[in-house]
């Protein structure tokens, strides 16, 4: 969906000083990445707080769990980004999202304060990329998973990341919904004849 539909920001760069890469489809990887977490502010307005708790099953994460996965994820990638510029060639140390899941005591950390992370990491690194040269965009690090990789690519994976969680969002949301349908409000027809006609002669 387009960012002015979502009444999301629209980025430009003129602000930094720094003249993007002529790269087009670059470019508009580098804004969608910088624009994500607005996207998730918008999606998490659709969701009642009251369900951000709610797992559809024990190997499932909440709401609640995933916000606090991306403040985590979004820590690990400020890094990662940094490695790639500075450091091209090592091998970083990687989080495992579910032992970070597990051993973190999510159900206890505040959402607010996640979001808060997510959005300023974001931006921050956002603001970093839009100065590199092109050189620097072939620098690589060493992952175990999928082995070298360059900066390019691990900037269109996380591009991808917060979109990707926010369709796992609506996915627990739609679900939480058929468990837990809205009440529909009583009428005159379904009251029984004494009831209603109580109701008729007090209204």
């Amino acid at each position: 969906m387009e960012a002015a539909k979502l009444g999301l920001p629209r980025l430009t760069h003129a602000g930094y000083d720094c003249p993007m890469s002529g790269n087009n489809e670059r470019r508009k990887i580098l804004e969608s990445f910088g624009r994500s977490p607005a996207l998730l502010s918008a999606a998490l307005r659709e969701f009642p707080r009251k369900m951000w708790l709610y797992k559809p099953s024990a190997e499932r994460w909440s709401i609640h769990e995933i916000i606090l996965h991306l403040a985590d994820s979004e820590a690990s990638g400020y890094m990662l980004c940094r490695h790639f510029i500075a450091e091209p060639g090592i091998t970083p140390v990687e989080f495992d999202p579910g032992r970070w899941a597990d051993s973190l005591g999510y159900f206890h950390q505040s959402t607010r304060e996640a979001l808060e992370i997510i959005r300023r990491l974001r931006r921050m690194t956002y603001q970093l990329l839009v100065t590199v040269p092109d050189a620097i965009w072939s620098h690589t690090i060493v992952r175990s998973r999928p082995g070298d990789i360059l900066l390019e690519q691990w900037v269109e994976l996380q591009e991808q990341h917060i979109p990707h969680h926010v369709d796992q969002m609506r996915e627990n949301y739609m679900e939480w919904l058929e468990r837990n349908p809205p009440r529909r409000a009583a009428t005159h027809s379904h009251l029984s004849p004494k009831a209603r006609s109580f109701s008729l002669t007090t209204c």
